[in-house]
C-alpha cells in the first residue's frame, strides 16, 4: 500500500472511496483532502522543463533588449528583436514536436483577424510595404501571446516572467529620475529628447506616454501583492515600496491620459467586486473616490509637473492636435467602411483630410481603436474586438465561478484581478495614444494578457492533454519551417533595409536644418547612392527606399556637371517609378518622379507628376514648395511660382527651403 503525502498509510475504505468518486479534489470530503492531496493543475505545475525555461529566457532577453532600445521604434533595434522572437517561436515549435501539448483555445480566436489582416495588406493596402510592416507588428504581438499562453505554463516560470517585468519597471523609473533630476534631454542610445517632452520623463522609451502605459500594466497588480493577507510585514513593505515607486514614475511621465485612465478604473472596480453586497460596493467606491481625490489635490498642490499638465489641459480647452487626427481617421473610415483604407494606410490617406493649420506628421491616429478601424474597416475591427471580447468574457466568468483556485503566489485571484485592472486601464489609455505600435509595449501587453488568460480561462482537468499525433507533429514542423522562412526571408530583410535607409535619410534631413560644407555634403550624397542601392537590393518591396534612392541621385546633381543631369535624371526616374508603382497614394513618390523628369527637361510631364502630388496632399507645405520650384524653372510661370511658394510658407512658416526659394524669386525680378 503506497504512502500518502502526509506520511500515513490509507485504509481500504478510503482507497475505495477515491477509486469510486475519482481523484478530483473537489469531490473528496475535507477529512480526506489532507490524506489524498491532489496534484496542482497543469497550468500551475511546479515542474519546469528545459523547453519552458528556454522560452522564458528568450522572451526576457527580447523584452529587455527591445525596451532598453527606445521601445523598439528603430529598425536597427528590431533586427535583433525579430531574430530573438524568431528563435522563441522556433523553440516553442520544437517543444510541441518533442512532447505532449495542447493549444489553449484563447489563442485560436485571434487567428481569423491575423489572416484577414494579411489579406488586407496584400490586396487592399495603399502601400504594401507599410502594410506589411504593420502586419509584422500584429503578428509579433499575437505570437508572444501564443507562446506565453501555451509554452510558459508552470507557476515558477510565470512567476519569474512577472517579476522580471517588475524589474524592468523599476529600472525604467530609475531612468525617469535621471531624466527628471539630472539630464532632462537624455535618451537611450545617445539620442536627445524632443523639445516637446522636456520636463517629462520617458525612462527607456523616447515617449513619456509609453512609459506611463507600461506602468499602468504593473501598478494595480503590485498594489494587490502588497495587500495580500498571507504576507509577512516585510513582504508587504517591499511590494508597497515598489507600488509607491511606480506611482512616482507615473507622475514623472506627465501623462494625463494615463492618470485619468487609472483613476477611472480604481474608482469603478469595487462596483464589480464579486462576493460582496451592493452596500459594500457603494461604500468602497465612495471611499476610493475620496482617497483618489485627496491624492490628486495633494499632487496638484505639490508637484509642478502635475499642475502644469492639468493647467495646460484647461487652458487649451482639452486636446488640440489629437482631435484633428481622430477626425481624419474617422473620415478615412467613412470612405472605406467595410475593408478600411488598408493596413498601415492611415498616415498616407490622412494627407487628403489634413487641415491647413496642422503641420505635424502624425504617423498614427493617436487612438489605437480608430487606427485599427480606419485601416482594417468593420471586418477587421469586428474580428479583433470580437476575439478580445470572447477571451475577456471567459476570463471574467472564470473569476466569478472561482476557477482561479486558491492563493498561490502570482496565481492569487487578487493578483490576477490587479493584472486585469492594469490591462483595463491600459485599454482606456489606448483611446488617446498608439501604444500597440510600440513593439516593446505590445509585447508586454501580450505577456500580461497571456498571464491572465492562463490562470482565469482554465481548461477543464477532465480533458487530458492528448499526445501529439503524426499529423500534428508534421504541422508543427511545417510551422517551424514557415517561421524560419518568414523571419529570414521577409521580416529581417525589411528591418535591415529600413535601418540603412533611415540612418541616411536622418542625416540628410538634419543637413537641411544645419548645412554641411561642400565636401561633407558631397560625401553624404555619394554615400546615400551606395547605401540605398544596398537597401533596395535587400528589400525590393520598400517603396520608401526606392524613393530615397531617386532623391539621392537628384541631390548628387547639385555637385555634378550640368551636361550629366539628363543622364542622372533618367537613372532617378527608374527609381522613382518603382516607388510610385509600389505606393501610388504617396505624394512624396510623385515629387521624386517630377524632380527626375525636370532633370531631363521634360517639364510638362514633370508638371503632371507634381499636380498628382498636390492632389494627394493639398495641405502639405512640402508639396507646394516643390510645385513652386518646378514652376520657377520656366520664366513664364514665375508669378505662379511666387504664389505657390507663398502658399507653402503660409502652411509652414518655418520651411527654410521655401523661404530661400521665395527670396531667390524676389531677387530675379
Amino acid at each position: 500500500m503506497p504512502l500518502c503525502l502526509c506520511g500515513e498509510i490509507p485504509n481500504f475504505a478510503d482507497c475505495l472511496f477515491v477509486v469510486k468518486h475519482g481523484t478530483s479534489e473537489a469531490k473528496l470530503p475535507s477529512a480526506l483532502r489532507l490524506r489524498f492531496p491532489m496534484p496542482p493543475p497543469s497550468s500551475s505545475s511546479t515542474r519546469v522543463s528545459v523547453w519552458e525555461w528556454a522560452q522564458t529566457g528568450l522572451l526576457l532577453v527580447s523584452l529587455g533588449w527591445t525596451t532598453a532600445c527606445l521601445g523598439g521604434v528603430l529598425a536597427n533595434t528590431m533586427t535583433v528583436t525579430v531574430v530573438l522572437n524568431g528563435l522563441l517561436l522556433a523553440v516553442h515549435c520544437g517543444a510541441r514536436v518533442a512532447g505532449r501539448a495542447r493549444a489553449h483555445p484563447a489563442g485560436k480566436w485571434l487567428l481569423p483577424f491575423l489572416v484577414y489582416a494579411l489579406w488586407n495588406v496584400l490586396w487592399h493596402a495603399p502601400v504594401r510595404w507599410l502594410g506589411l510592416a504593420d502586419w509584422f507588428e500584429w503578428a509579433q504581438m499575437l505570437a508572444i501571446f501564443w507562446v506565453v499562453l501555451n509554452g510558459i505554463r508552470s507557476r515558477p516560470a510565470r512567476t519569474v516572467l512577472f517579476f522580471a517585468l517588475l524589474g524592468l519597471g523599476l529600472a525604467g523609473v530609475a531612468l525617469e529620475c535621471y531624466q527628471r533630476f539630472v539630464r532632462p534631454d537624455w535618451l537611450m542610445l545617445g539620442r536627445i529628447q524632443a523639445d516637446q517632452f522636456i520636463g517629462r520623463s520617458g525612462g527607456p522609451f523616447g515617449i513619456p506616454n509609453s512609459m506611463a502605459a507600461f506602468l499602468l500594466l504593473l501598478l494595480p497588480a503590485t498594489a494587490a501583492l502588497a495587500l495580500r493577507r498571507n504576507l509577512v510585514a516585510g513582504e508587504r513593505f517591499l511590494f508597497g515600496a515598489v507600488a509607491a515607486i511606480f506611482v512616482l514614475g507615473l507622475v514623472l511621465t506627465g501623462s494625463r491620459g494615463a492618470w485619468f485612465a487609472l483613476t477611472l478604473v480604481l474608482m469603478i472596480w469595487p462596483l464589480f467586486a464579486t462576493g460582496q453586497r451592493w452596500l459594500w460596493r457603494l461604500l468602497a467606491t465612495t471611499m476610493t473616490t475620496v482617497v483618489i481625490g485627496a491624492i490628486g489635490v495633494a499632487l496638484y498642490s505639490t508637484a509642478p509637473i502635475v499642475r502644469s499638465r492639468l493647467d495646460a489641459l484647461v487652458s487649451n480647452h482639452g486636446e488640440r492636435s489629437r482631435p484633428i487626427m481622430w477626425r481624419g481617421a474617422w473620415r478615412i473610415f467613412q470612405d472605406h467602411p467595410v475593408l478600411g483604407g488598408g493596413g498601415g494606410g492611415f498616415n498616407v490617406l490622412f494627407e487628403k483630410y489634413r487641415p491647413e493649420e496642422f503641420a505635424d506628421n502624425p504617423e498614427w491616429a493617436h487612438n489605437d481603436y480608430l487606427n485599427t478601424l480606419c485601416d482594417y474597416g468593420l471586418v477587421g475591427f469586428g474580428l479583433l474586438l470580437g476575439a478580445v471580447g470572447v477571451i475577456a468574457w471567459r476570463c471574467l466568468r472564470g473569476q466569478e465561478s472561482g476557477e482561479s483556485g486558491r492563493s498561490r503566489g502570482i496565481d492569487d485571484p487578487f493578483v490576477i484581478q490587479g493584472l486585469m485592472l492594469g490591462l483595463l486601464a491600459f485599454a482606456l489609455h489606448l483611446f488617446v495614444d498608439f501604444h500597440l505600435k510600440i513593439p516593446a509595449i505590445a509585447m508586454m501587453v501580450a505577456t500580461t494578457a497571456a498571464l491572465i488568460v492562463r490562470r482565469s480561462w482554465r481548461i477543464p482537468r477532465t480533458e487530458p492533454a492528448s499526445a501529439i499525433g503524426f499529423g500534428k507533429r508534421l504541422l508543427d514542423v511545417a510551422l517551424l519551417v514557415g517561421v524560419a522562412v518568414a523571419v529570414l526571408g521577409f521580416v529581417l530583410p525589411h528591418y535591415r533595409a529600413e535601418a540603412l535607409r533611415y540612418a541616411w535619410r536622418r542625416e540628410v534631413d538634419h543637413s537641411t536644418r544645419e548645412p554641411l560644407s561642400a565636401d561633407a555634403e558631397r560625401a553624404l550624397y555619394a554615400q546615400g547612392r551606395e547605401i540605398l542601392a544596398r537597401a533596395t537590393a535587400i528589400d525590393p518591396l520598400s517603396a520608401q527606399a526606392w524613393a530615397d534612392r531617386a532623391y539621392a541621385v537628384e541631390l548628387w546633381t547639385h555637385h555634378d556637371d550640368a551636361p550629366q543631369r539628363p543622364v542622372l535624371g533618367r537613372e532617378a526616374e527608374v527609381y522613382a517609378r518603382r516607388a510610385v508603382g509600389l505606393g501610388p497614394a504617396v505624394s512624396e513618390y510623385w515629387i521624386r518622379l517630377g524632380g527626375s523628369l525636370d532633370l531631363q527637361h521634360r517639364w510638362v510631364e514633370g508638371g503632371d507628376a507634381f499636380a498628382e502630388a498636390l492632389r494627394l496632399a493639398p495641405s502639405l507645405s512640402e508639396t507646394w514648395y516643390y510645385q513652386a520650384y518646378h514652376l520657377s524653372l520656366d520664366p513664364i510661370y514665375k508669378l505662379v511660382a511666387r504664389a505657390a511658394v507663398a502658399t507653402s510658407l503660409r502652411l509652414d512658416p518655418g520651411n527654410s527651403q521655401a523661404e530661400a526659394l521665395r527670396q531667390r524669386l524676389a531677387d530675379s525680378r
